[in-house]
């Protein structure tokens, strides 16, 4: 058996590393750095300057830990180059992993022929499958100004060569709240201006809101429920309760989400059904509607997140394998390296009380926490939510650790493990896992 992938991010490289080595041939084709948007201008050299962020917070904060006369200088070139070179030594490991026995790297823009067919250039190449994983890029809004007004995108704020000294960010989405706090722990004065009467939709409601308010405490500037209209350089004009209002920054980031990469594929040669986002339609073993191709990651949008691109081609090449798979696509944890950090996987309180299910949730706060306060990491919350017979159907954090708590969450959600269970399963104490432990105390 041969399939071709188009895209090498974590979608596409992941799945072509695991077909490999299952014994099916592959082809891989990329025009761009290998690891795609997450290895090379998204997750990591974010969460590189979040570790930045991180340790400049720290120094400011060494007072309350018993550490007094700290003094340091932020070196954001050094920082940069940090960043640059875990993306490049992870980069190095994947370009690694594409000339694996039964691997054959492609470099250049691929282009659907049929659907057994890839033309890259004047070669083409054939197989039994075709995988599309081609990602998604900044998407620009139709706002007045844009193409002219010298905005950022994700993409180029990461290759800024100067710390700005002021930064306005169009969105409080995940791309925009992740670059807000970087930033303003690194002395940027940030504002965040968000349409939505709320910041980061996708996480449970009162989770987001508690985000919100310790970010604005961290001195940044919130904007919520306003409508951007004009964008001139250096200016972002909005209208907030029916009044126009104005911001000078020295840089504005535009992050309001990003679309799915198709153009030049000649999707429309193989009159592929595409949805009204530009996305490729995909059902339920996400092939498109052209029998034995398929789309995964952000192209077929999903699920915008990399592990959910992962899983989907693992879950793919499992089909192609006639293997049984117990991936689970509809559960997917979403995390949010803010300071402090949030996260979430499965149903959300408000889901619960919109929909009236007999489902019941557990609030513990980090104050509880022997580990939350010796960290001197005090603000946080959790939630677990199970339904009528106790099976665990949605976790919520925010505070430090959140990330790790939802992975142990989305695994016992994963095995329809209930609170009975998990109030059997000894935790290590003193953690701030321990919480997900008394929250199931609290449920039985």
């Amino acid at each position: 058996m041969r399939i071709i992938i188009i895209g090498a991010g974590p979608g596409g490289y992941r799945a072509a590393e695991y077909a490999a080595h299952n014994g099916i041939e592959v082809v891989i084709i990329e025009q761009d750095a290998l690891g795609g948007t997450c290895l090379n201008r998204g997750c990591i050299p974010t969460k590189a300057l979040c570790r930045s962020a991180e340790a400049v917070r720290q120094m400011h904060e060494a007072a309350a830990l018993g550490i007094t006369n700290v003094s340091f200088d932020i070196d954001f070139g050094a920082m940069q180059s940090r960043k640059d070179a875990v993306v490049a030594q992870l980069r190095s490991g994947v370009e690694q992993l594409m000339v694996m026995p039964g691997i054959t790297l492609v470099r250049g823009e691929a282009r659907l022929v049929d659907a057994h067919t890839v033309s890259v250039g004047d070669e083409t190449y054939t197989a039994d499958n075709i995988i599309i994983a081609t990602g998604s890029a900044p998407k620009l809004p139709p706002i007045e100004g844009i193409e002219t007004a010298g905005c950022l995108t994700s993409d180029s704020l990461l290759t800024i060569d100067h710390l700005p000294a002021s930064l306005c960010i169009v969105g409080a989405g995940v791309i925009g709240m992740e670059f807000a706090s970087i930033f303003a722990a690194l002395g940027t004065e940030v504002t965040v201006v968000e349409y939505m009467p709320e910041c980061l939709s996708m996480l449970d409601s009162d989770v987001a809101s508690r985000v919100r308010k310790q970010m604005a405490r961290q001195g940044i500037t919130f904007y919520m429920q306003s409508a951007v209209h004009r964008l001139e350089p250096g200016r972002v004009y909005f209208t907030r309760k029916n009044k126009e209002q104005c911001i000078e920054a020295e840089q504005v980031l535009i992050a309001t989400g990003r679309r799915p990469v198709t153009e030049g594929l000649g999707l429309e040669t193989l009159d592929m059904e595409m949805l009204p986002n530009g996305c490729i339609a995909t059902d339920a073993q996400l092939m498109t509607s052209i029998e034995g191709v398929y789309a995964i990651g952000d192209v077929n949008g999903k699920t915008m997140l990399a592990h959910a691109a992962t899983m989907q081609g693992l879950a793919v090449v499992n089909q192609l394998l006639n293997r049984p798979t117990t991936v689970r696509l509809d559960l997917m944890p979403s995390v949010v390296f803010t300071y402090p950090e949030a996260a979430g996987v499965g149903i959300t309180e408000q889901e619960v009380k919109a929909k009236k299910l007999p489902v019941r949730c557990a609030r513990i706060n980090y104050r509880q926490s022997g580990k939350a306060l010796a960290m001197n990491e005090p603000d946080g919350v959790l939630k677990l939510l199970c339904d009528e017979h106790g099976v665990i159907v949605g976790c919520h954090a925010y505070g430090a650790h959140a990330a790790d708590i939802i992975q142990e969450a989305t695994a016992l959600i994963h095995l329809s493990t209930t609170v009975y269970e998990l109030a059997d399963i000894t935790h290590t104490h003193p953690t701030i896992g321990e919480l997900i432990h008394d929250a199931a105390l609290r449920l039985m």
